[in-house]
C-alpha cells in the first residue's frame, strides 16, 4: 500500500491504527470526489498530496485527543470495520500508491470546534404550518417549495454597506422532500438580483446531516452553474460554526479554489463574531443555530469565553442613526423633516455622483462609515465634500435608511406593498399616490426627496449603469422589510417590484 514510509510519533498502536485508516479514508474519499468534475483535466495529485501533507498533523492531533481522553474500546472496532471496507474499495486504485508520499509530523494540539451531532439529525428549523395571508409565494409558483423553507433570505446591508444573503442549513428539508435542482435555480434567482453590487454571503453550517444535505451530483452542478459573474463582487463568505469535516473540506479542494475566491472564506466560531460585519439583530438566525451556539459557549472554560456583543448603549442627546424621523424632526432647528443626514447625502451625490459608474452598487471602507456615524451621532458637522468620496456617502445613506427604527414605507403599508402585484398597470399610480399619501408627513416628505434624487440618478443610466430596476433592487430592501428584519425572495421581489413602479412613475405620485 506504500505505508511504509509513515512515521507516527508517540501515538498509542489504537491512535496509530485510526489515524492511518482515517488517511486512507480521506485519501480516497478525495480521488472519488475529484473523479466527478469531468472538466477538470489536469492532474491534480501532487497538490492533492501537498494539501494532506497540510492536514496530516491536525489528524495527529486529534488521534492524540482520543489517546489523552482513554480512546473509548467502541472505537476499535468501528475503525477495524472501516479499515476493511477501505482497504476492499481502495484495491489496485494508482492513486494509493501516491500515499508513500506522505510524511506525518507531530504538531501542538489544536482546538476544533465540536462537532453538531449533540443534537437530533431528524429536527429541521422549518414551520410547521403555513400562513395563506403571508407574503410567501402563491402555491402555484415554480419556486413556492423551496420559498417555504426560508433556507435563502436577504438581511440588509451588513456594516460595508453590502448586501447579505444568508443560507441556513438547518432549515434543508430531509433530501427525499426537496427538488435541489429548483433549490440550485432559486439561489441563482436571489444572486442575480446582487451579483451586480457588492454582496456577502453567511453560511450556517449547523443543522447540515446526513439526511438533509445535497448529493455530490449537486454540488458538482453548482460548482458548474455558479460562474464568475457570482464570484466576482462577492466580498466575503462567512461559514458560521465550521465543523472539522467542513474545514478538511477546504483544505483538501485548496488545488481547485482560486486563491482570490479562496481569501474571502471566513470561519466564525460563534455568533458574536459576526458583530463585527453585520448586526445580529438584522438577521433571522435559526432557533437550532442559537441553541447550538450558546451549548458551544457553555462548554468553553471562564478563560475561553467567547467576547459578548456590546449591550445597546443608551442614544446620545444629539443620536442620529436608529432615531425615527419623528424625533429627528422635532429636534431639528427649522423643524426640516427631511433630516441631515439625507440632506448632507443626497446633496453630495447630486453633485458628483450622477455619472459615477455603480454607484449604489461598491461598498465603503467600515472605519470610515463608523466614523461619520459618530460624527452624526455627537452633532458634529459632516462635509463629504472635503472626503471627496462618493461610495462613503452612498453607504452612509442607505445605511442611515437602514437603520431606521421603522422602515421608511413603515410597517403599516407592508402588506399592501408586498401585494401591490395585484393591481393592474391602469389603477397602479393611483393606488401608489392613495398608498404614500397615507404616510406620516417626515416619512412623506424624505420618500419624495429621496426618490426624485434616484429619479436623477436614473436620468443618467446611460454613464452610471443605475436603471431604475437596478436603483429598486438596491434601495427596496432598505425602503421596507419584515417585522423580523429578514426578507426571502417570494417578499424581496414585490418590493423591489413597488419601487421600481414608485420610480417610473413619481411623476404622478408626488403631484
Amino acid at each position: 500500500m506504500g505505508m511504509s514510509s509513515l512515521v507516527l510519533a508517540d501515538l498509542k498502536p489504537r491512535a496509530e491504527m485510526a489515524a492511518l485508516v482515517l488517511l486512507h479514508y480521506l485519501f480516497w474519499w478525495l480521488c472519488r470526489i475529484l473523479s466527478q468534475f469531468q472538466q477538470l483535466k489536469v492532474d491534480l495529485l501532487p497538490d492533492m498530496i501537498k494539501c494532506l501533507n497540510d492536514l496530516i498533523p491536525h489528524l495527529i492531533s486529534v488521534c492524540s485527543s482520543f489517546v489523552r481522553e482513554g480512546f473509548p474500546d467502541i472505537t476499535v472496532p468501528f475503525v477495524c470495520g472501516m479499515s476493511s471496507e477501505l482497504l476492499v474499495d481502495l484495491g489496485d486504485d494508482p492513486a494509493t500508491a501516491q500515499l508513500g508520499q506522505l510524511k506525518l509530523s507531530t504538531l501542538e494540539d489544536q482546538q476544533w470546534p465540536p462537532d453538531e451531532s449533540t443534537l437530533s439529525k431528524s429536527e429541521t428549523d422549518v414551520s410547521q404550518g403555513f400562513d395563506l395571508g403571508s407574503p410567501h409565494l402563491p402555491w402555484d409558483h415554480p419556486f413556492y417549495d423551496i420559498a417555504r423553507h426560508q433556507i435563502i433570505e436577504v438581511a440588509g446591508d451588513d456594516n460595508f454597506g453590502r448586501k447579505v444573503i444568508v443560507f441556513s442549513a438547518c432549515r434543508l428539508p430531509p433530501q427525499h422532500e426537496l427538488d435541489h435542482q429548483k433549490l440550485l435555480m432559486y439561489l441563482k434567482a436571489t444572486l442575480d438580483q446582487y451579483v451586480e453590487s457588492d454582496y456577502t454571503l453567511i453560511y450556517f453550517h449547523h443543522g447540515l446531516t446526513s439526511e438533509n444535505k445535497p448529493s455530490l451530483s449537486w454540488l458538482r452542478d453548482a460548482y458548474r452553474e455558479f460562474d464568475r459573474k457570482y464570484k466576482k463582487n462577492i466580498k466575503a463568505l462567512y461559514i458560521v460554526h465550521p465543523t472539522m469535516f467542513i474545514k478538511t473540506l477546504l483544505i483538501l479542494f485548496k488545488p481547485i479554489i482560486s486563491f482570490k475566491f479562496g481569501r474571502k472564506i471566513n470561519y466564525v466560531s460563534y455568533l458574536s463574531e459576526l458583530e463585527d460585519v453585520v448586526k445580529c439583530e438584522q438577521l433571522v438566525i435559526p432557533t437550532r443555530v442559537r441553541e447550538y451556539d450558546n451549548k458551544l459557549i457553555a462548554s468553553l472554560k471562564p478563560s475561553a469565553q467567547p467576547p459578548m456583543s456590546p449591550p445597546r448603549s443608551p442614544p446620545l442627546p444629539e443620536q442620529v442613526f436608529g432615531v425615527s424621523l419623528k424625533a429627528l424632526r422635532q429636534r431639528d432647528p427649522d423643524g426640516d423633516p427631511v433630516p441631515v443626514v439625507m440632506r448632507d447625502t443626497v446633496g453630495f451625490l447630486s453633485e458628483q455622483g450622477l455619472e459615477i459608474e455603480g454607484i449604489f452598487r461598491r461598498s465603503a471602507n467600515v472605519t470610515l462609515v463608523k466614523e461619520v456615524q459618530l460624527k452624526y451621532n455627537s452633532g458634529t458637522a459632516v462635509n463629504f465634500r472635503d472626503m471627496e468620496d462618493v461610495h462613503l456617502a452612498a453607504v452612509i445613506l442607505k445605511t442611515f435608511l437602514r437603520e431606521l427604527p421603522e422602515p421608511l414605507l413603515t410597517y403599516q403599508l407592508y402588506n399592501d406593498i408586498v401585494n401591490f402585484t395585484s393591481v393592474s398597470s391602469d389603477n397602479q399610480a393611483e393606488v401608489m399616490k392613495t398608498l404614500v399619501e397615507s404616510l406620516p408627513e417626515e416619512n412623506y416628505a424624505s420618500l419624495r426627496y429621496l426618490i426624485t434624487f434616484l429619479a436623477q440618478v436614473s436620468a443618467n443610466s446611460d454613464v452610471n449603469k443605475m436603471t431604475n430596476s437596478n436603483l429598486a433592487v438596491v434601495f427596496g430592501p432598505n425602503l421596507l422589510w419584515g417585522r423580523d428584519n429578514a426578507m426571502s425572495l417570494s417578499a424581496i421581489g414585490p418590493i423591489n417590484n413597488f419601487t421600481r413602479t414608485l420610480l417610473d412613475q413619481h411623476h404622478l405620485v408626488f403631484t
